[in-house]
Formats: C-alpha cells, structure tokens, sequence
C-alpha cells in the first residue's frame, strides 16, 4: 500500500483508489459527496411524481427507494462485482435524464382515462427492459460511439435541459393544478404570486451562495437554498405534517411493489436515453480515472469503463425492480475528489452505507415528499437550466461545420417543435405518437439519423471532435 500512496502523492492525492483511509477521514470525505449528491437524488422522484399528481405515501416510497438503490448501485460499482463495476469511486444515484420521457409517459396514461399511480408500472417497466440496452452496449464501447458523438450527445442534454424548464416553471407557480386553478379563475393571482416569490428566494439564495469563494458553502447551496423556501413555507403555512404520523418505521424494499407493464410504442424514447446516459458514463469514468490519478488509456481503463457502464445498466435494472428510476453515475462527486484529495474506493462503501440506511427511514423521503411544488420549483428552475447550459458546452466543444450546423439547427428545431405544439402531434401516425411524445425523443432521433444521413463520416468526426472529460456535471 506504501508504493501505491506514494504515487497519489505525486499526483496530487492523500489517497489513491486503493488506499484506506483512517475512519474518521474516511467518513469526513462521505460526508462531503452526500451533501452533493443528496438532493440530485431524491429530485427525479419528487418532481415526476409531483407533476403526475401521485400521492403522497407512494411519492414517500418511491423517494425512500431512491436512496436504497442509490445505496447499493455505489457499493456495486465501487466494489465492483465480477464484471460488474468500475471499482474506482464512483457514486451513483437516479438520472435526471429520464425525467421528461417518464412525465410525458405518465400523462399520456392519465390522458386515456387511467390514475396517475397506474403509470407507475408502466414507467417501471419500460425502465426495466431498457436497461438491458445498456447492459448489452457495454459490452461494444467503442463501435456505439459511432452511434452517439459529443454533438448528438450536447443536442440532447441541451433538450433535456430546455423541454423541462416548462415544467419547473410551473413548479414555481405551485405545480400544475394551482396554474390551471389561476388561468380559469378559480385561484387567486395572490396565490400564484407567493408561490413564484417562495421559488425566488430558492433561486435568490443559491445564487448568492454560489458567489461565495469558500466551496463548503458553495457544495451545499442548493441544499441550504431548499431547506430556506421550506422552512419559510412551513411559516407560510404550505407544509402540512399531519400525514407523517402515518408513516411507517421502516421502508421495505418489495420488488415490482406497483406491478410491470410494457409498451413498445413509447419504448424508443427510453431506449435513446440509455445509450446518452452511457456516453455521459464513459466521459464520468473517463474523468474519475483522470483526477484519481489512474490511466485513461489502455486495458485497465477499457475495463474500467465497460464494468462502469455495465454497472450503470445493472443498477438501473435494480432500480426499475424496486421501483424507482434509472441510476447513472454522478460526475459532481469527481470535483469532490479534487478538492479533498482522497480518491480511496474505501469512501464509496461509506456512501453506499448512509444511502442504504436513509432509504430505510421513510421520515426522510416523507419530509422530502411533502416539499412544496413552489419550492422544488425554485431549485429545478436553476438545474434544468444548468443542465441545458451543459449541453450547450458540449456542442461548443467541438468544431461545428457547415454538416454540424445543420444536424444541430435541424435536431433543435424539431425537439423543441415538438415541445412546444404537442398537439400536432395527433395529425400524425399512430405508430409515431409514442416517438414524438417528448422533444427529448423527437430530437434526439433526428441527430442520430442526419449524423449517419449528411455527407461526412461519422469515425472522422468523432476522431476529429473529442470531447473534453468531465464536461457535463449537471446531467446525473
């Protein structure tokens, strides 16, 4: 172990990946990427059921399996399993990238007549089996990056971030009901507009904290941003407790708990959004290994990223059975390791303990659940918007060409096109309504096909168009 802490010395490290730090560090380091990462995951669940309209136990539920598998999904790929796993520090927790296709999945079921908790297994389902894509692809890294280049990549982060601004916007004016409420006059404008000042003083206090010099408070802005609107809003009089005295004292995890439906006509999306994801790993890994001090080149590092990506479409498969949405590995956590120093795997287990025992503790998640959508709304306004300007980095990366341009110009117009007049959709074919559903969808396709279409090898523009490591930190 002396040579190997000898060597992360040398690259600027206290701990390298296989070095064991003393618990205390140890646990002072885990602390650290939890207060990152915390939020980003319990989000996903919390605004797909929120903008659903699921109630308020399953909403619990659902947040508390969200840090169980979380729990789990770091211990698999840290550990890493056989195969399975990068074994460097990587922290995983549910994907923000899926949440546009769930919500226009869930509302395409309430639309037809169902509940908003009978989209539950079709959601789950259609995550499931698409999880095997990615479990299949990791196996192929380098011909399926043909398939996805950084510019088809950046197209679809960038429309991931822009189609669900929607959304939180109507977050900040308290959530769907309460906008509908207002346009037809059954809510007062005073209403809408302390809700849009609860989602400005989120905003306003994660900004000001973001300006700060000191990165502990900059780590924890959106989470002290958050629990500001919260507790302003428990004054306000928006948080209604009474249903915690139901909540049970252990959050079980039982597998297919809402049951499993499949529905290949709204599949592509899903399926599309498991090969950005596994891009979106390779260049997490990728980065992991940079600032770990470990090749980025070479068999190790081949290893390391088809385990990680095998270990993503695993623990997303996990999550779907414990119903909950896709895990991805989270890049935020590599500039932990740069600011601490300490890129041990050891820290992961620490992780994954505390994200295990929290998922297990259903006051956790039912605290989470009970966030007003004014307030959620705040900080989501600020994160679908940083995701979007990722995307843009991505795209600005690479040198775009008179053949980029036009994949670029095309892929955004229709994406968000379709964003914008879903109702066009109807005129066309049945078969393509499940494709033209999300903007995420529709655009994404179209810079997948005109990439192979236009004139111009994929292999050379990839060659010629690497994309920056660790680019994307806001995606997870």
């Amino acid at each position: 172990m002396q040579n190997t802490k000898t060597e992360a010395l040398r690259n600027g490290l206290i701990y390298g990946v296989s070095d064991r730090p003393p618990f205390v560090e140890a646990l002072f380091a885990a602390l650290q990427h939890l207060l990152a990462i915390a939020v980003s995951i319990m989000t996903p669940a919390l605004i797909v059921c929120g903008v659903l309209g699921i109630n308020i136990a399953d909403t619990g539920y659902i947040v508390s399996m969200s840090l169980l598998v979380s729990g789990i999904a770091t211990f698999i790929q840290v550990r890493r399993i056989g195969p399975v796993g990068s074994g460097l520090l990587s922290i995983q927790g549910t994907s923000f990238a899926f949440i546009g296709v769930l919500i226009a999945v869930g509302q395409s079921r309430i639309s037809a007549g169902g509940s908003p908790e009978s989209a539950l297994p079709l959601m789950f389902g259609l995550c499931f089996v698409g999880s095997f894509i990615e479990i299949v692809c990791s196996r192929f890294i380098k011909p399926l990056r043909l398939l996805i280049t950084p510019l088809v990549s950046g197209i679809v982060v960038t429309l991931i971030g822009m189609t669900l601004i929607a959304s939180a916007m109507k977050s900040c004016a308290g959530g769907q009901p309460v906008l509908e409420g207002f346009l037809s006059g059954k809510v007062a404008a005073a209403v809408v507009q302390q809700n849009l000042m609860l989602a400005g003083l989120v905003i306003l206090t994660i900004l000001v904290l973001n300006s700060f010099h000191n990165r502990w408070v900059r780590m924890s802005s959106i989470f002290v941003g958050l629990l500001t609107g919260y507790v302003v809003a428990m004054f306000l009089g928006k948080v209604d407790f009474s249903s915690l005295a139901q909540t049970s004292m252990v959050a079980l995890p039982v597998p297919f708990k809402y049951g499993f439906e499949f529905d290949f006509s709204v599949f592509l999306g899903i399926s599309l959004l498991y090969l950005v994801t596994m891009v979106e790993t390779i260049g997490d890994i990728t980065a992991t290994s940079l600032v770990s001090g470990e090749p980025i080149e070479g068999d190790l590092y081949l290893e390391r990223v088809s385990g990680g990506v095998l270990g993503d479409g695993f623990n997303s498969l996990l999550a779907a059975m414990f119903n909950t949405f896709p895990n991805t590995t989270f890049s935020q956590n590599n500039g932990i390791i740069q600011l601490t120093g300490v890129a041990s795997r050891y820290v992961g287990y620490f992780v994954a303990a505390i994200l295990t025992i929290l998922g297990l503790i259903p006051y956790v998640a039912a605290v989470a659940a009970l966030m007003p959508a004014a307030v959620l709304g705040g900080a989501t306004f600020l994160m679908f918007g940083t995701v979007a300007s990722s995307g843009i980095r991505i795209i600005a990366s690479q040198v775009i060409d008179r053949r980029g341009t036009l994949i670029l110009a095309v892929s955004l117009a229709t994406g968000l096109g379709v964003s914008f007049e879903p109702g066009l959709v109807k005129a066309m074919p049945v078969w393509l309504h499940g494709i033209l559903s999300s903007g995420i969808i529709a655009g994404g396709l179209v810079a997948i096909i005109l990439n192979f279409a236009l004139p111009g090898s994929p292999a050379e523009y990839l060659k010629e168009n690497q994309p920056e490591v660790g680019i994307n930190p806001d995606l997870d």
